[in-house]
């Protein structure tokens, strides 16, 4: 039965703390918890199947959410000057919402399609490439250990939710779990910008099959590079620098898809 809503009259309520500077906190895997932001994504949340703590939200988002919010927890109101002194900065969508941290995934039995991130702190585009990844029907995503943080406040939004339900791998030896990952019947493809890589649209996808990203910049390491079974890149007019990682990320998904 869904709990009657609460008014938040104190910026200093105790029952709000998760909320609290939002800007300043770092909801992390220790304390378990993450931070949903705007109404599609708290939506997604409730459905997902994760534990929802609580909620906090304008009484215009209660009146366009009041259909998902069913489950046993608190919904938290507050009028939008507050609810911005509460996260301490503009929430111009009016609904966030304290989720519980799924426990760590394994990359599925028998997983065809696979995305590996070496070293991505940016959570703009690992949220993008998880947004890609959960689009295009890959298994899981696959990140390195100094990757950012996927249930990062950004990094969810920007997914669009799609971390809910997405299995996401960390792995704790770099590049050793890639070897094991290789031994296991995986081909692991570098997308590269060498000259010399095989074309995107001339290769032909092993029937399983890793693509590994590195971040903008570095791209991959030298180690990542000297696992990988092959390299491929995406050819771009002369002069062109490269791709966004996240773009790019998108244009491997659709052409090395796994057949249905």
């Amino acid at each position: 039965m869904a709990l009657p809503p609460i008014d938040i009259l104190d910026a200093d309520d105790p029952r709000v703390a998760d909320y609290r500077q939002l800007k300043e906190r770092w909801l992390n895997a220790e304390g378990g918890r993450f931070v949903a932001e705007s109404e599609r994504v708290v939506r997604r949340l409730v459905g997902s199947g994760l534990g929802v703590h609580s909620a906090l939200m304008t009484a215009p988002r209660l009146a366009t959410l009041a259909d998902a919010l069913g489950g046993p927890f608190p919904v938290y109101l507050a009028p939008p000057e507050l609810l911005d002194r509460i996260a301490g900065f503009h929430v111009h969508r009016g609904c966030l919402a304290i989720g519980a941290r799924p426990a760590a995934a394994q990359i599925p039995d028998g997983a065809r399609t696979l995305v590996v991130l070496e070293d991505l702190t940016d959570v703009d585009n690992l949220g993008a490439i998880a947004r890609h990844t959960a689009a295009f029907g890959a298994d899981a995503l696959v990140l390195s250990p100094r990757c950012a943080d996927p249930f990062y406040r950004k990094a969810i939004r920007v997914s669009l939710g799609a971390v809910f339900a997405l299995p996401i791998v960390r792995l704790a030896d770099w590049p050793g779990d890639l070897q094991r990952l290789r031994s296991g019947g995986v081909s692991l493809v570098a997308a590269v910008l060498d000259p010399d890589a095989t074309p995107l649209a001339r290769f032909e996808r092993p029937s399983r099959t890793a693509i590994l990203l590195g971040a903008e910049g570095p791209g991959l390491s030298a180690e990542a590079r000297a696992l990988c079974d092959h390299r491929v890149t995406i050819p771009m007019s002369p002069g062109a620098d490269s791709l966004n990682v996240a773009t790019a990320a998108a244009i491997f998904l659709y052409a090395l898809r796994s057949p249905s």
